[in-house]
């Protein structure tokens, strides 16, 4: 039983849009000299290791001009390293910066506390709900797409 009533369909919907407004909630969180693209691709910089810029802008899902510009303005920052693959001198690597990893750490701490003032807001119950659905919502995500 759908708890709002309604379909799976519609649940989806409700949930896409709380998801896409949390999110957003999110990204207004950030206190940092950088832009919304720039932290994203720091981020991604960071989880996947030193990577090339063009398997980074797979994964940004832009084209490679624009994750050239974004990484030039990261290492003009000193957030970023750029360094020549050993295997293959023409190829660059890209690697988070001492400092890059200070600021993601900082964004997430943000970020973070946001959210947990937020949950203040609830019950012990509901907090144990959300928490709930949580674990969920990590399986939903984690699950191989259809």
């Amino acid at each position: 039983m759908i708890v709002g009533g309604g379909s799976e369909t519609e649940l989806a919907a409700r949930l896409r849009l709380a998801a896409t407004r949390l999110a957003r909630r999110l990204r207004q969180q950030v206190d940092e000299p950088v832009s919304i693209a720039q932290l994203s691709a720091l981020a991604a910089i960071e989880r996947l290791g030193p990577v090339t810029l063009g398997d980074l802008a797979r994964v940004e899902r832009v084209q490679p001009p624009t994750t050239t510009r974004i990484v030039a303005s990261l290492e003009a920052a000193g957030l970023v390293e750029r360094a020549a693959d050993p295997d293959d001198r023409r190829v660059a690597r890209v690697s988070i910066s001492s400092e890059g990893r200070r600021l993601i750490e900082r964004s997430r701490r943000r970020k973070t506390a946001y959210l947990a003032a937020r949950l203040r807001r609830f019950s012990e119950a509901e907090r144990a709900t959300i928490d709930s659905a949580v674990v969920l919502l990590e399986r939903l995500v984690d699950e191989e797409s259809p």
